[in-house]
């Protein structure tokens, strides 16, 4: 069907044609900040999205004295949601690059939030585990979306700001949501804080439903074809890579693997910081969900002000675009190392230090890994490519919890539970220099004769 000869630029130019003919694109402008109310409705269906996650480890200690669990039960509910948000990424790329953000988000949103309220009234161990196995299903398309909606509406010079948004405020809601949800538990209850969260899915349903529009519904001029399959602009318009060309791709590749490295530690600590805190530092679970929000308020203020402003800044000023994103990617990833400085601190003060330099420094990273579904190929490809990074996040996000349930288990220690993470994020740095390089668009056409020809 493509052949040897694909015009990209005039199967972008028919593919204009037909949708202005049928009235798909009006020629309406967009207000100039309307893009950034975008920005923040991303970020604020991020922040309720974590509340959700993070529940679960706030109530830990609750859920072992209703439930009569062990760390290694624990660690497979932990888990639970990962598999099935695993199993679904790949799909749901090609969902969100078939039907777009608004219409798969508002059925993510939908389910997530019922997840939630089920979760609240599961009457046993073997219902609450489908809860979050339903949970994992819903909030599948989040990142890949929340990234493909930033390519849609954002210019790639501030993208990176407009990713840090909602990529700051997963860790914003582990510094808000953990003492937040953790005071709801000491005085209503675990069941009543799933509640809670699910109340508030269902409120950011109306909110987004309300909200968010596809950018086609605006103005034809933001729509930008390129020639020789290479675009910086608000949205390209392009064949779709097929999943398994995209597979084969050195760069993809490369950021998988570095995104999977980055999810294992963010999913280690979002699951047993606040246990590893109250039984290694011997403080009392109160005091465990105020000292586990320091962490992540750095990781808030490093992913926005790092990640985002100042690689937009620089970017802005003529720096060089893929080495200003380079450096940011692989520096804040050193930090991470920090992690097994856990394994070995015997006071508050020096755990939380370690784990701050740790989750500080990648999440500076974060905000350019999730830019790179925009970044490496056409915006009718990013879903995929979104949803490839997020299958190897979602792998690490259930291997963190299992294994760490199984070595504090087996060694009654959390020493190798945190060097496992650090040698993953060597791992990661290897990939970002050997595979990823330097941060550029793909051979399009490259990709598309190949897969036309596999």
């Amino acid at each position: 069907m493509l052949g040897g000869n694909i015009r990209v630029d005039s199967q972008c130019s028919a593919t204009l044609a037909h949708m202005a003919a049928e009235g798909s694109i009006p020629d309406q402008p967009i207000p100039e900040s309307y893009r950034w109310i975008i920005g923040l409705l991303l970020g604020l269906g991020v922040l309720v999205n974590y509340f959700d996650r993070v529940n679960l480890s706030v109530s830990h200690d609750a859920l072992v004295k209703s439930f009569r669990i062990t760390p290694i039960v624990f660690g497979e509910i932990s888990a639970a949601y990962s598999w099935t948000y695993a199993l679904c990424q790949l799909p749901t790329g090609k969902l969100l690059d078939r039907f777009g953000v608004r219409k798969i988000s508002l059925l993510s949103i939908f389910i997530w939030g019922a997840a939630s309220m089920d979760a609240a009234f599961a009457p046993s161990l073997l219902l609450f585990f489908a809860a979050r196995l339903l949970l994992g299903i819903g909030e599948a398309p989040t990142f890949p979306a929340s990234a493909k909606a930033v390519g849609a509406w954002f210019p790639a010079h501030e993208r990176s700001f407009a990713t840090a948004i909602f990529d700051s405020t997963a860790k914003l809601a582990n510094a808000v949501g953990v003492p937040f949800l953790g005071l709801l538990i000491l005085h209503i209850g675990w069941r009543w804080s799933f509640a809670v969260t699910a109340l508030l899915s269902f409120a950011y349903l109306i909110v987004f439903a309300v909200g968010y529009r596809e950018p086609h519904r605006f103005s034809l001029h933001n729509f930008v074809c390129f020639d020789r399959g290479i675009s910086t602009s608000e949205l390209t318009l392009a064949p779709t890579i097929p999943v398994r060309r995209l597979l084969r791709e050195r760069k993809v590749l490369g950021a998988a693997i570095g995104s999977g490295a980055y999810n294992y530690v963010f999913y280690l600590l979002l699951t047993w910081l606040p246990t590893y805190l109250d039984q290694t530092q011997h403080i009392t679970l109160r005091q465990s969900f105020l000292f586990t929000g320091v962490p992540w308020l750095v990781a808030a203020g490093c992913g926005l002000l790092i990640g985002g402003v100042w690689v937009d800044l620089l970017i802005e000023r003529g720096c060089d675009a893929s080495r200003v994103r380079q450096t940011v990617l692989i520096t804040g990833t050193c930090c991470g190392l920090g992690i097994a400085g856990a394994a070995y601190a015997h006071s508050v003060s020096a755990a939380l230090i370690a784990i701050t330099i740790s989750i500080g420094g990648l999440s500076a990273a974060s905000p350019v890994l999730w830019s790179l579904p925009t970044l490496l190929v056409p915006n009718s490809s990013s879903g995929s490519v979104g949803g490839i990074m997020n299958f190897f996040n979602q792998v690490s996000a259930i291997a963190a919890p299992t294994l760490t349930g199984l070595v504090v288990e087996w060694t009654h220690s959390y020493v190798y539970a945190f060097v496992i993470p650090a040698v993953y994020i060597l791992v990661g740095i290897v990939a970002y220099v050997k595979l990823l390089g330097r941060i550029e668009v793909i051979d399009v056409k490259g990709a598309l004769v190949g897969s036309a020809i596999s």
